[in-house]
């Protein structure tokens, strides 16, 4: 479960990366790396 909630964090961030070219640059880069991080966190390690 917890690899399958990482990948899933991890997509919603690559999402975001979208949300850049948009509007309000700084929260979607805060939002980019805290699902990052937990997606790896959560994918990588057992």
């Amino acid at each position: 479960m917890k690899k399958m909630i990482g990948l899933v964090a991890l997509c919603v961030a690559v999402g975001m990366l979208f949300m850049l070219f948009m509007t309000n640059r700084f929260i979607g880069l805060i939002l980019i790396i805290l699902l990052s991080l937990i997606g790896y966190n959560f994918f990588c390690c057992d």
